[in-house]
């Protein structure tokens, strides 16, 4: 088609004034991301909870482990700054939930940090490798998935004990065989691409594919799943510490503090409705940031 003088400068003009949007894949995810409205309001109510129960206990007046034998099973009330009542021990409760809160949190994160680097670093290798080393890497991932779950837990927080630090091992260490599969599966189909055979032909170590060409191109999938994995962990936890194999007193966590809630329902139904209701709404906000995250980084999933 051919144009006249005057409309090619016309064109050449309405061109030079349009402006194309460049956005990177990330930034095209966040997009996406923030068109989730139920993602973004889980996401916000996520920070509020994360914020109270960092800044909370440092600004509330009583301590987690202080006792008030003047105010046994108190209902929330705002004289003598007991919000949400006490316990059987005139203990706040308001501060031992947001100190619950810390210990779960952390448990979650720290937690699925190790299941993450399991994961990963062994469905990579698997996924890489292949031939009888994948069949063997594997079946020891079979193996573990015949083992019940829980019971696996028990054992491994009976050996390990109730020390806090080991704890964060031994949930992690039951919760990275999703991952080694997801992390595998997505190897495979990584592994034959064109940059990965120009990384081979050129000379590069077997380590360094995997951990600087493989690993990087796997985040989007990891970020997901890590997002499914630390309320699956926090509930770990929880019902642990409901069975007492959590940790110890007077610490707490939002298990521990739903086990004892559970004893004394009748008498003061507060001490259980309070901390389950924080453990539900985490856990629910969490799940909605992970589908949202996963819409966002894999839209052909939606």
């Amino acid at each position: 088609m051919m144009f006249s003088k005057s409309k090619r400068q016309a064109l050449t003009q309405a061109l030079e004034h349009v402006q194309i949007e460049r956005r990177s894949p990330w930034a095209d995810a966040r997009r996406r991301f923030m068109k989730n409205r139920a993602a973004v309001v889980s996401l916000v109510l996520l920070g509020v909870i994360a914020f109270l129960i960092v800044v909370g206990p440092w600004v509330l007046p009583h301590n987690y482990e202080d006792t008030d034998w003047s105010a046994l099973n108190l209902a929330p009330t705002w004289q003598g700054g007991h919000w949400f009542g006490t316990d059987d021990l005139g203990r706040d409760l308001m501060v031992r939930t947001l100190v619950g809160g810390r210990i779960s949190f952390m448990v979650g994160i720290l937690g699925t940090l190790v299941a993450v680097v399991i994961g990963v670093s062994w469905g990579a290798i698997a996924g890489f490798c292949g031939g009888k080393v994948d069949g063997l890497m594997m079946r020891f991932v079979d193996v573990m998935y015949a083992l019940p779950f829980m019971l696996f837990a028990i054992l491994l927080m009976t050996f390990f004990g109730r020390n806090l630090v080991l704890m964060f091992v031994a949930l992690g260490a039951i919760s990275w065989l999703d991952m080694a599969r997801i992390v595998r599966g997505q190897t495979l189909s990584i592994k034959s691409k064109e940059f990965i055979e120009a990384a081979r032909a050129i000379g590069v170590s077997r380590r360094a594919i995997i951990f600087r060409h493989i690993v990087p191109n796997l985040l989007g999938v990891v970020v997901v799943y890590a997002t499914v994995t630390i309320p699956n962990v926090i509930l770990t936890e929880s019902v642990l510490s409901f069975l007492g194999l959590g940790v110890q007193e007077p610490m707490t966590s939002w298990g521990v503090l739903v086990q004892e809630g559970q004893q004394k329902m009748d008498a003061a139904p507060w001490t259980l409705l309070i901390p389950a209701l924080f453990l539900s709404l985490t856990l629910y906000c969490a799940n909605y940031v992970g589908d949202g995250l996963r819409d966002a980084l894999d839209p052909k999933d939606r």
